[in-house]
């Protein structure tokens, strides 16, 4: 019997990760070598030994081809930095959603919005016990001694009002107390259950049976009247539980409650070494489902298939679910993922071989376990790709970037220069997944001190042909081209030698501030571009091929945007395909001028998204005949493109940019008027990152809506920092502020951290001035000019202390050479900015 259709199968499906948590900063305490054991401390000196950290510790060195020693393997990690591991370990894992439970206590772990710059869906599972215990830390309303009927008003508040932003519950009363629940716990019982654990003192950790009995009942209630499924530990863990008591046969007595008849149960972690008995309650109640995270990857292979096989004994496979069971280390989401698709192929096929299943029930199987029982379970909405025909299966399953050699034949290699343009090199697919994955492609030092008028190093940039970086491709930005399906294309990072990030790596550079962002504040920036270009068609005059606008039509013409309504399409198709959500388009004000606004998230992969819709814009384009060009002044008689971007702070999952409530004075939190000011303060500096060519000045001229004077306004587009207050955003608050002074000839990763930079001065020391209500060019001389020429705007970049120290010497010479070269060949060359449409 053949089983290579089934391997193929499995080894490509995309994963529905039910069960996971936080991964955390590289200088935790959390130590990397507990991410292989449930031991902690001294029994983790153990850990060594066991069958399984030998296997796991010699996959991750092979995935990151290095030595395989635990020490070796922290060197990788170190020098690579935990943005490059994520997105090697999240490509091997080819996860598409994951679901985080963001309840255990890790030390410096990332934030749910974080992970979203790895997996395009990720959910949050609430631990109950971690709310209960959160909410008893702190003061009760009324400023007394908490009582149990306050206690509870104030957690099922909490728990309802949290549904919208949830898919899961889940409980831990197997650690606490064991999973023998009272579902008649009394009132009473619980009351003074809450006193004995109160009267422990805080931080509050509840361990009262009566009262984690009264939590998970209550719980259910809400669980079941919003329809959320409740995961539940069960089997083994870390030492603080009492395995005996975390045999799901203990919730028998809940089971049988047919007041909860229609909740729905997980039993987590195969219930091992009870996975025997999960197989059977999930065979004898409709409400109990499974899922074998943690029992994969943390048993011996022989173990890890014996679980599973117990688990489909009685078990129907509509209720046998995939996690990772992840924790703190990105390397625990690749090998749950990697394990269990080794385990589950063998015991599938041994399945077969025994005639339970032919080969084609069996990929079905796999199909259900690994993503659709989850999505379907959880609701999880992946698109209708995941629930399509088994004719279509093998399409459907295969990820973004694992093509077959045969299916793709190239792999463009991209990065974009400090003048903004960009660039690419091109890998056979062999070579690219062979070599280039492990140790990139050689590139001269050369190639980051060009300007938009010369490919060679500019004077002044401490740049030359002499010296080579190597182009190291972010695994996590693999796609395939979709408007060249033989093709795929990646973002890389500059580094030295792999690991090794290079100083005048613009993807690093962002990579940096926004670390220093989140260290020194907690905060996250997201980013949403604006981004107007122009569609011109080549007609000859006089024998010479110009470049002319498409059409005359006005500002949001339906008639302007009906006769290019294929290009849209089209554009719009390839950027669904890519993930990049688009919220809006529409004809701009100029002859032949579009827009397309993208939706928000994280810089780092706003930054991605917006080189990738440039690429998809001007390659559909191309299909049509026409030419898209993002050049700031196409005419110099006609209205500018910008790519406006919208900026918000993000912490934990929620904006706070905006304020609490509508008390603020300008709807603004105290963190989002500072790190605003910050970046007013510097806005003169940062137009030398985001304004980088002489044409950038042609545009930002006052009466223009982009931005010419250094002030900030309310919803006041003649000023070049605009709070907004979107469709869904409740009256008083704003939700983001824009900047306008941002084109398209701008490296968007290196205008984000100057952005960043300048934010981060204003955290630490600066206050925003009142807004300016009235077209600032009409106040008379009142209001500071902005640069008016990318002269200025270097003058002022020289002065600039704070994002020298925070962007980098070596980056910023190189980015002021570039600039006064591309100063001197303009002032020389008057016409040749119309050259620029064939660069942006």
């Amino acid at each position: 019997m053949e089983f290579e259709e089934l391997r193929e199968f499995v080894e490509n499906i995309e994963l529905v990760d039910g069960h996971a948590h936080n991964i955390v900063s590289l200088d935790s305490s959390f130590p990397f070598i507990q991410s292989f054991s449930e031991a902690s401390g001294p029994a983790l000196s153990y850990a060594p030994y066991s069958l399984s950290f030998k296997r796991n510790l010699k996959n991750i060195a092979e995935l990151y081809g290095c030595d395989s020693s635990l020490q070796a393997v922290e060197e990788y990690r170190r020098a690579a930095g935990l943005q490059s591991i994520c997105s090697i370990c999240f490509e091997a894992a080819n996860i598409s959603a994951v679901l985080v439970d963001d309840g255990l206590k890790l030390d410096k772990k990332h934030g749910l919005d974080w992970h979203k710059g790895f997996v395009p869906f990720v959910g949050r599972i609430l631990r109950i016990e971690r709310l209960a215990e959160e909410i008893l830390d702190q003061a009760s309303p009324d400023g007394t001694i908490w009582t149990l009927d306050v206690f509870i008003e104030t957690f099922l508040k909490q728990l309802r009002s949290a549904a919208n932003k949830i898919v899961g519950l889940k409980s831990i009363a197997a650690y606490r107390s064991g999973l023998e629940i009272n579902p008649h716990v009394t009132k009473k019982d619980a009351e003074e259950g809450l006193a004995e654990d109160l009267h422990s003192g805080k931080p509050v950790h509840i361990t009262n049976k009566s009262l984690i009995d009264y939590i998970f009942v209550s719980s259910l209630e809400v669980a079941q009247f919003l329809d959320l499924p409740l995961q539940i530990h069960t089997g083994f863990g870390d030492k603080d539980l009492d395995l005996r008591l975390s045999n799901p046969l203990h919730l028998r007595a809940i089971l049988e409650d047919k007041r909860f008849s229609k909740c729905r149960f997980v039993l987590l972690h195969a219930s091992y070494p009870f996975s025997k008995e999960a197989s059977y309650l999930a065979s004898v109640y409709q409400q109990v489902y499974l899922d074998f995270g943690l029992a994969i990857p943390k048993l011996s292979v022989q173990g890890m298939i014996s679980s599973i096989k117990e688990l489909l004994e009685l078990a129907p496979t509509k209720k046998v679910m995939f996690s990772t069971d992840a924790y703190a280390s990105p390397e625990t989401y690749f090998l749950g993922a990697k394990r269990a698709r080794e385990v589950v192929f063998s015991v599938l096929r041994d399945a077969c071989i025994d005639g339970d299943l032919s080969v084609g029930e069996a990929i079905e199987v796999a199909k259900d376990i690994f993503a659709q029982n989850a999505a379907q379970f959880y609701k999880i909405n992946l698109g209708v790709k995941e629930f399509a025909s088994k004719d279509d299966m093998h399409q459907i399953y295969l990820k973004k970037s694992d093509a077959s050699e045969s299916d793709a034949s190239l792999v463009r290699v991209i990065w974009v220069d400090a003048s903004g343009q960009h660039r690419c090199r091109v890998v056979p697919i062999k070579r690219f997944n062979d070599i280039v994955t492990k140790y990139g492609v050689g590139l001269t030092f050369a190639c980051m001190g060009m300007t938009s008028a010369v490919d060679g190093p500019a004077d002044g940039t401490n740049l030359s042909g002499t010296g080579e970086v190597r182009l190291m491709p972010d695994l996590s930005t693999r796609w395939r081209i979709p408007w060249q399906k033989q093709e795929e294309m990646i973002m890389a990072d500059m580094h030295l030698k792999p690991g090794e990030p290079w100083e005048y790596c613009p993807r690093e550079a962002l990579r940096k501030v926004s670390r220093l962002l989140k260290e020194e504040f907690n905060l996250v920036l997201n980013a949403g571009f604006e981004i107007e270009f122009y569609l011109l068609k080549s007609v000859l005059r006089e024998g010479k091929e110009e470049w002319v606008p498409i059409d005359f039509t006005p500002y949001c013409s339906t008639a302007g945007y009906d006769a290019v309504s294929p290009v849209f399409q089209e554009v719009l198709a390839d950027l669904h395909s890519l993930n990049i959500s688009v919220e809006q388009l529409h004809a701009e004000a100029g002859k032949g001028q579009f827009e397309i606004a993208l939706g928000h998230t994280v810089a780092t992969k706003a930054a991605d998204n917006l080189i990738f819709t440039r690429e998809v814009v001007r390659a559909v384009a191309r299909k049509h005949g026409l030419l898209a060009t993002f050049v700031p002044k196409f005419a110099l008689d006609d209205i500018g493109s910008g790519s406006h971007v919208h900026l918000s702070l993000w912490q934990n999952g929620e904006n706070v940019f905006m304020a609490s409530d509508s008390s603020s004075k300008h709807g603004i939190s105290s963190v989002g008027e500072k790190f605003m000011a910050g970046v007013l303060h510097h806005l003169s500096s940062i137009l030398a990152f985001t304004a980088p060519v002489p044409n950038s000045y042609d545009r930002i001229q006052p009466n223009t809506w982009s931005g010419a004077y250094q002030c900030w306004g309310k919803e006041n587009r003649e000023a070049p920092l605009r709070t907004a207050c979107p469709p869904g955003v409740k009256d008083g608050v704003v939700s983001n502020f824009e900047l306008k002074s941002f084109d398209g000839c701008a490296n968007p990763h290196l205008g984000l951290a100057a952005i960043i930079a300048s934010g981060i001065d204003g955290l630490r020391r600066l206050c925003l001035p009142e807004p300016i209500d009235a077209n600032p060019a009409s106040l008379d001389g009142k209001l500071q000019r902005l640069p008016t020429s990318l002269s200025e705007s270097v003058q002022a970049l020289e002065k600039d202390d704070i994002l020298q120290d925070m962007i980098g010497d070596k980056l910023l010479i190189a980015i002021k050479g570039i600039r006064k070269a591309e100063i001197n060949y303009y002032s020389l060359n008057k016409d040749a900015y119309k050259q620029l449409i064939h660069r942006y």
